[in-house]
């Protein structure tokens, strides 16, 4: 059930040790990415009002600023932040090599060094079709690199579900089952409509629904799973 919940990959850790990782698919890392663009962009509009209140910083100390933005804003926050720039770390993102172990500072530079190559032709379309060719919605930054970028669930908190009526499982799911249709239910709330719908279709067996009817009723028994009753 769990590999039907869209992204959790089980990968076993240099140490031996299985690590259960939720890939971020290309929505959210939009998302980030808008975040982290429009902070560079205040950062940049704030050193350019500094230079034309007539602080002595002048056009290079700008140019700089954009140089240092545009390439290793990524770099720095995935080295001193845990693998995530402000933007990921708002959704709930960081990148991770492919063995789950942290990022270093080669698969950083490579990633935001091939940046301009997943944005070619226009609006990121080479990423954007690198990341649905791939499994692990790899950019090709991360497929040079060796990196995916997942769901920080070390930190993660208590899950808010969706409103809806509590309903209880038509037959008994073991614990592994439980979790991953309380996280199905979650995970919704952050996914386009037609996105869950598409999930919960290959839940049909469960629901004995499809499309919104389904997410309706898998969210009641993730309600039920959850103690609500």
């Amino acid at each position: 059930m769990t590999d039907r919940l869209d992204t959790v990959r089980t990968i076993e850790a240099p140490e031996g040790v299985e690590l259960s990782l939720r890939i971020a698919g290309p929505y959210p890392r939009a998302i980030a990415f808008v975040v982290d663009f429009l902070l560079q962009g205040l950062l940049v509009a704030a050193m350019s009002l500094v230079a034309i209140l007539g602080f002595d910083l002048g056009q290079a100390a700008v140019l700089l600023t954009f140089f240092f933005l545009a390439w290793f804003y990524p770099v720095a926050f995935e080295q001193f932040w845990r693998g995530a720039t402000p933007g990921k770390r708002a959704l709930g993102l960081r990148v991770v090599r492919d063995d789950g172990a942290p990022v270093g500072w080669r698969e950083s530079l490579l990633r935001s060094f091939l940046s301009p190559v997943d944005a070619l032709p226009v609006l990121f379309g080479v990423g954007l079709c690198s990341a649905i060719a791939s499994r692990s919605f790899k950019r090709v930054g991360d497929r040079v690199a060796g990196t995916v970028v997942v769901y920080d669930d070390e930190h993660a908190r208590s899950p808010v579900l969706p409103k809806a009526e509590p309903m209880h499982p038509p037959f008994a799911l073991t614990m592994e089952e439980q979790s991953a249709l309380v996280e199905f239910a979650a995970r919704t709330r952050s996914w386009p409509p037609a996105r869950a719908a598409e999930i919960a279709d290959h839940l049909e067996p469960l629901s004995e629904a499809r499309g919104t009817d389904g997410v309706r009723k898998l969210h009641g028994m993730a309600l039920w799973i959850e103690g609500q009753r």
